[in-house]
């Protein structure tokens, strides 16, 4: 009998034993800086000439470890090698591809400080958002599992007489899975996941800053047995090596996580036809948010201020799901700010293998790059800055937690999604204009409103126009199951990670009806 899901629960690091092993984990993975790391393609390890190096964010120049570069001349052999896996895989029982799963997640806790070593190193996560990610990445395998199961055993047909008819829900066959660096564990393995163990099989294709957690749980699904080819790991690049695997004919579905700019590239490049192709491709797109609390003058300052620094500042900004902007009533005004200033210019920014660093680093220098132009841009626009506005120290790409105020709706920094530490705070005289800035852009991922008025909160459970709404607490950190997640708009395919509607996407309705006689 399996049990129940259940979200997994965080690590406590005050625990001395949880802070060793922690520590420990860090401490091994550094003593392997710059292991290589072959791709993999059905049964074959693959060398290449052309290497795809991943590097320390918060030591800039330190390479973590070094992978193989696809190129566009790889992309036949990778789907080709799915191709073949697929015509096996797609009749193995649920139960049996939700076993693999199970094994998954259960190998998953028992390296859980690896995982999160990985991504301290790697993507420049505290102790406490990699743990979160890690045991997300484990919900979705538990959850995905589950739900493999209760999809075989569906039937939403109406009786007819003197019919047998039943619905079956079939794979679609070779997907390219296309994760983003910002949650290298949860989403990689999430989409990759949802993918497989519904019957398809996947080319999956990390993102080029993240591509050691991927490999890491890449081998763990071969360690549980996967059959090869179900799941083949190529790094690649996105430009050559992705573009050629989303032309090709025999890719049945992309599944994408990034930005709004490639995702509509994907969706472009994915609707044409293909010589040879037999379908018309499915593309599921998680892209951006310009994501917004909204602090209503009736509710407990401080509370609502602890919800903002963390949503706004969790992993330096860098989540689609992260608030950039907060919208404060005239009444609140300077209170708020007050508040929230001292906080946020108390937040430590350094080596996030130091568990006493709250912010670590941006991703690249692209980032960093980015970064300082929105603040030079938020300026221009003549925003006054409360806090932050520059690099912090260190050497690796450090930026201070900056708060702009006086911002208005239609500035840059408050319509355009910047993924890094920066918050623009802006002003409505009353509600129903907060609702109104707060749906003033192009995205629609998610809110947030803290609110005692329950005719408010009613009037934006109808209004504020997101995929994921959250009333009286942060907008980011949705649990799988309890929040499905995905937003409207340029936000993506409105499809819902996590939810039990999710594999729909990944699946085909096939309807049979037999004659009784």
């Amino acid at each position: 009998m399996i049990p129940e899901f259940k979200n997994e629960v965080y690590l406590d690091f005050s625990l001395p034993e949880n802070r060793k092993k922690q520590e420990d984990a860090i401490a091994k993975l550094q003593s392997e800086i710059g292991k290589e790391y072959p791709s993999v393609i059905g049964q074959e390890q693959v060398m290449l000439d052309a290497k795809l190096k991943s590097y320390n964010p918060a030591n800039k120049d330190e390479v973590v470890a070094v992978f193989q570069k696809a190129g566009a001349d790889l992309a036949d052999k990778a789907i080709q090698a799915a191709d073949e896996a697929f015509a096996s895989w797609k009749h193995t029982s649920a139960d049996k591809r939700a076993d693999y799963a199970f094994k998954a997640a259960e190998l998953m806790r028992q390296r859980r400080f690896d995982f999160n070593a990985a991504m301290v190193l790697e993507e420049g996560k505290n102790w406490l958002e990699a743990d979160a990610d890690t045991a997300e990445a484990i919900d979705f395998l538990e959850f995905y599992g589950r739900e493999a199961i209760r999809y075989a055993k569906m039937n939403p047909v109406t009786k007819v007489p003197g019919e047998d008819n039943e619905v079956r829900y079939i794979p679609l066959g070779v997907g390219v899975v296309i994760p983003p660096w910002n949650f290298p564990n949860a989403i990689m393995a999430g989409m990759t996941s949802a993918a497989w163990i519904f019957g398809n099989t996947v080319v999956l294709k990390p993102s080029s800053d993240a591509p050691l957690v991927a490999a890491k749980f890449f081998e763990l699904l071969q360690e549980i047995g996967l059959p090869p080819g179900v799941v083949n790991f190529v790094p690649g690049s996105g430009a050559t090596f992705g573009a050629e695997l989303i032309k090709h004919p025999k890719c049945r579905f992309i599944a994408f996580t990034g930005s709004m700019a490639v995702g509509l590239e994907i969706n472009v490049e994915a609707a044409k036809l293909a010589k040879g192709q037999i379908w018309i491709k499915r593309v599921i797109l998680e892209m951006g948010g310009k994501d917004t609390m909204i602090i209503d003058d009736n509710y407990d300052l401080d509370e609502a201020v602890d919800g903002v620094l963390a949503a706004a500042f969790g992993f330096q900004g860098q989540k689609c799901s992260a608030c950039s902007r907060v919208i404060l009533l005239d009444s609140i005004h300077d209170e708020f700010v007050k508040k929230l200033i001292p906080k946020v210019e108390s937040i430590k920014v350094g080596d996030p293998a130091d568990p006493n660093n709250y912010m670590g680093p941006v991703i690249n220098k692209a980032a960093e790059e980015m970064t300082l132009r929105y603040i030079e841009a938020a300026k221009k626009d003549g925003n006054k800055l409360l806090c932050g506005g520059e690099k912090a120290a260190g050497p690796g790409y450090f930026i201070k937690p900056t708060v702009f105020d006086d911002v208005k709706p239609d500035d840059t920094i408050s319509q355009e999604e910047i993924f890094g530490p920066v918050l623009a705070v802006l002003t409505a005289k009353d509600f129903v204009e907060a609702l109104k800035i707060a749906n003033n852009t192009i995205y629609g991922l998610t809110g947030a409103v803290y609110s005692n008025s329950r005719g408010n909160l009613e009037r934006a459970r109808r209004e504020f126009h997101v995929g994921n709404l959250y009333f009286n607490r942060k907008c980011t950190g949705a649990l799988v199951g309890g929040h499905p997640f995905g937003g409207f708009n340029m936000s993506g395919t409105d499809s819902k990670a996590g939810g039990q509607d999710y594999f729909l996407l990944f699946t085909q309705a096939k309807c049979i009806s037999e004659k009784i006689k």
